[in-house]
């Protein structure tokens, strides 16, 4: 199928005229298609070498519209930082509806009821890391939003500096939010809040309708897939940088990149995000703060679930994160099995690679090649006599395998990437683009789509970060 061929449907306008804002496009001046994602052209039934670059960039710019589309935003409030903001809403992304059980939506397409003092836009720099990071987290096999194509142009934008403007076409299986639910909470509209609950239900969880204590149920999975989305974060050293209640998905998505990082050197307490002075969204605080926002989401929920349900809910949130967490790890080190004192050698290895500075994705993909010689793996630490230590508790561990060491290798070298999209090396593929060289986004994308395989081409992108790009900090315009 072409994109001329889909049509789309938009359930969401059945709700309440409150619930969003019908609104427009503005197209960007001399739009030039600089991406397009056969992969997730296939989410939506697309052929994708029968699409034309003209009418791609006519999508995403807002100058041609889908058969049954109705482009509007949505309205949410949020907690940002920990302060709640009454009103949020989509102020610079624009809906366009619903196909193949994709919700499409143009991020930086212009000013909408809700974008408040800002200007509807997105820059080529914001847009290329959301585009590219959507595909790298599939391919890691971490919950995301997806992305379709990408297009720039010669619009000046207004950030630190004047800069490009730039549209992503972005798909969801849903854009609500936990701010969703606290907007209509916070109103006092109750009436509207189970509507969102009902249309929630309906849209993510179907398995839950006409179900005794949907809401409650509904709850209950809210907090299982955002426990094992944070898991996987963790898993694979990724900081989400602005972990608002509006920027959460309300069905466990990674969503919003904005200032986002991979740990370079292991850094637990790292902050990617120069705007978070106080640390409140650092690596080491994301499940914290995972707790802490189904925590307002509880209570925007109260009006329609019981104090002592939801609160049975929530209490599950630790055991769903170990469970994940502990698992993960498991397959990453090649045990057959979690040993006794699993917490001891998985916090043990934590601190060792910190006080070693050593970078977690190199280290986890070495030691996937381990068979007892340590050399390569002590290179990477600058605590190399700690490392001896926990290898010692891991050659132990590894004596409990009954797998071969070759079935060992194999299983961990399908979970340790290789390649992660680290801020230095997409920094490098905006530096060309600034230029209108797009070549190494493009080659960054198949990259990012298959993370555990050998690139040679690639390879120095597969070693510790260069020390002085290491764990930098980010604006919220990134």
């Amino acid at each position: 199928m072409k994109l001329e061929n889909i049509s789309l449907t938009t359930p969401y306008l059945d709700l309440d005229p409150i619930f969003y804002h019908e609104v427009t496009p503005t197209p960007l001046k001399n739009p030039k298609l600089v991406s397009y994602n056969s992969d997730a052209a296939q989410l939506l039934g697309l052929e994708s070498d029968q699409n034309s670059a003209e009418y791609i960039t006519q999508i995403l710019n807002g100058t041609q519209l889908f058969n049954g589309s109705r482009p509007y935003a949505m309205c949410y409030a949020g907690h940002q930082f920990g302060y709640f903001v009454p009103r949020l809403g989509d102020g610079r992304a624009i809906n366009l509806g619903l196909v193949n059980g994709w919700n499409l939506q143009l991020k930086g397409s212009g000013q909408t009821l809700y974008s408040r003092q800002g200007d509807g836009r997105a820059v080529l720099r914001s847009s290329i890391r959301e585009y590219l990071m959507s595909e790298a987290m599939h391919a890691l096999d971490i919950p995301t939003s997806r992305a379709l194509a990408l297009i720039s142009s010669d619009e000046k934008v207004a950030r630190e500096q004047w800069e490009r403007g730039a549209i992503v076409l972005r798909l969801s299986p849903s854009w609500i939010r936990f701010g969703s639910f606290e907007y209509f909470f916070h109103a006092n509209q109750h009436a509207q809040l189970e509507q969102l609950a009902d249309f929630l239900i309906v849209e993510s969880f179907p398995e839950l309708v006409g179900v005794e204590d949907s809401y409650a149920k509904m709850y209950g999975e809210i907090v299982k897939r955002t426990a094992q989305m944070i898991a996987h974060w963790q898993s694979v050293g990724f900081n989400h940088g602005v972990m608002n209640t509006d920027n959460m998905s309300a069905i466990g998505l990674t969503i919003d990149y904005g200032p986002y990082a991979f740990l370079d050197t292991f850094e637990s307490g790292y902050i990617c995000n120069h705007t978070d002075q106080e640390g409140r969204y650092s690596f080491d605080n994301q499940p914290r703060i995972g707790h802490w926002n189904l925590a307002q989401l509880a209570r925007a929920l109260s009006p329609l679930i019981s104090e002592e349900k939801i609160a049975n809910e929530l209490e599950k949130y630790g055991d769903y994160f170990t469970s994940t967490l502990l698992e993960l790890l498991k397959n990453k080190l090649g045990l057959d099995t979690l040993p006794d004192e699993d917490s001891t050698l998985f916090r043990s290895l934590f601190t060792t690679l910190e006080n070693g500075r050593s970078d977690m994705t190199p280290f986890f993909r070495t030691l996937s090649h381990y068979k007892g010689d340590r050399s390569a793996l002590l290179t990477l630490s600058l605590a190399p006599n700690q490392l001896n230590v926990w290898l010692d508790v891991y050659d132990k561990c590894l004596c409990n395998n009954t797998s071969s060491t070759q079935e060992r290798h194999e299983k961990m070298l399908k979970c340790n990437p290789k390649y992660v999209l680290k801020n230095y090396i997409i920094q490098e593929a905006i530096d060309l683009a600034q230029k209108d060289d797009f070549s190494l986004l493009n080659d960054l994308l198949k990259l990012a789509k298959n993370p555990y395989d050998e690139h040679p081409e690639f390879e120095r992108y597969a070693g510790p970060t260069p020390l002085q790009y290491t764990n930098l900090k980010l604006s919220c315009s990134s």
